[in-house]
């Protein structure tokens, strides 16, 4: 049974906007990512137990998926229920875009132009300009592989705005039946892989959004929780070291053959659905009792360091493989033949460097002159004569 809190004027503290764990949180995620390319091209990913578990930290991609869902989703959330707005869709969608493609056509063109091996003709180029390499074949090149998941993440923002027009009668007393749509869409979609759809040569439909739904569906689901009546998931909120345990259980479950075999090798249907599952699983463990409690606080994710990975997070992720890529000639290593924490330490410290200098040379200029740009046009504002809404909830952290 749910046990109602809060009041319909009542604006529970998760739905205002900045969480600052949340950028922390980021941060960890893209550092899982970088971990879990240098134990590849190492071979560490390939040495037993904890080189496999080294490998399967790309779930951390779920847990930026599911930041991606809480964190745009909570808007409309909470406009369902009266107490918030989210941005118009073409501000929304110049957001995105003031976002993402900045720092990435510089560091495409970039690596594309002055990484050895990272070259190729008009379809490499374009494709990874226009974020369609999960499309088009033999366009994730080196340097960029990793960018399969940002063409996933950019077909969610495009596609975000028609989600909530689907839902756009579930509000007021029918907003409680957005928790159990968005509940069913998300197991729904584990069956993604069973789908025979036919493709090109080297392109997998799985790779697609559809196939990613489940995580960016933890996240939604935590912006409708974080919105609505207090529930008992919030009071299991509060039982962090409880979630950490189911979290770490899902992660040793993904480490096994359920969640499909070492390496490259592409799992079967049935192990590509438990892993999406699982990753769903954890990154709800994680991002739940940093959204759900009304102490917002997190020693360590809310800590000046973390706070600043969290801010050059987009950086890292777009930029560490070129690096990696770098480090092996420059620093006479072999690849895939050991030398992982050498490797790792290098990595991480050169990326963090170029991701603070993409930060501010790249992404906060973008982002201050597209808001310039948008106060001269008056893009966004309400019309005349209405009244704005005194409780926003757009979407903050790192995602705004």
């Amino acid at each position: 049974m749910i046990s109602s809190t809060n009041s319909p004027q009542t604006v529970p503290p998760q739905a205002r906007g900045f969480v600052p764990a949340l950028d922390g949180m980021r941060g960890l995620a893209a550092l899982g990512v970088l971990v879990t390319h240098v134990a590849f091209q190492t071979g560490e990913a390939q040495s037993g137990a904890i080189g496999r578990a080294f490998g399967r930290l790309d779930l951390a991609v779920a847990v930026f998926f599911a930041l991606s869902g809480f964190l745009l989703w909570r808007p409309h959330a909470a406009k369902a229920r009266g107490i918030g707005q989210p941005q118009p869709t073409v501000r929304y969608w110049i957001s995105r875009a003031t976002r993402i493609l900045p720092a990435y056509w510089v560091a495409v063109v970039l690596i594309l132009l002055f990484l050895p091996g990272a070259g190729g003709g008009y379809q490499v180029w374009l494709a990874n300009l226009g974020l369609a390499q999960v499309f088009v074949p033999l366009t994730l090149t080196e340097g960029l592989t990793q960018m399969w998941s940002l063409s996933v993440e950019v077909a969610f923002y495009v596609l975000l705005p028609l989600f909530a027009y689907l839902m756009v009668r579930l509000r007021g007393n029918s907003a409680r039946f957005r928790l159990p749509l968005l509940l069913g869409v998300s197991v729904l979609a584990l069956t993604w892989a069973f789908i025979p759809i036919p493709t090109p040569d080297a392109i997998h439909h799985d790779n697609w959004l559809p196939g990613y739904l489940p995580w960016f569906g933890a996240g939604m689901v935590l912006a409708e929780l974080a919105v609505g009546p207090s529930t008992w998931v919030h009071r299991l909120a509060h039982r962090r070291v409880l979630l950490t345990l189911i979290a770490l259980i899902a992660f040793v479950l993904s480490c096994t053959d359920l969640a499909g075999p070492e390496g490259l090798v592409r799992p079967e249907p049935w192990q590509y659905a438990i892993k999406i599952a699982l990753g769903a699983i954890i990154s709800f463990s994680l991002i739940a009792p940093l959204v759900l409690r009304d102490q917002s606080q997190h020693r360590f994710l809310a800590s000046p360091l973390a706070l600043a990975i969290g801010r050059w997070s987009y950086g890292l992720f777009i930029w560490h493989l070129a690096v990696l890529n770098a480090v092996f000639p420059v620093f006479g290593i072999v690849p895939f033949s050991g030398s992982f924490f050498y490797v790792l330490a290098l990595t991480v410290v050169l990326s963090v460097a170029v991701a603070s200098a993409s930060y501010a040379l790249v992404e906060e200029p973008a982002r201050v002159a597209v808001t310039r740009w948008e106060k001269r046009r008056h893009i966004g504002e309400p019309a005349k004569g209405n009244a704005a809404n005194p409780v926003t909830t757009k979407a903050t952290n790192i995602e705004n």
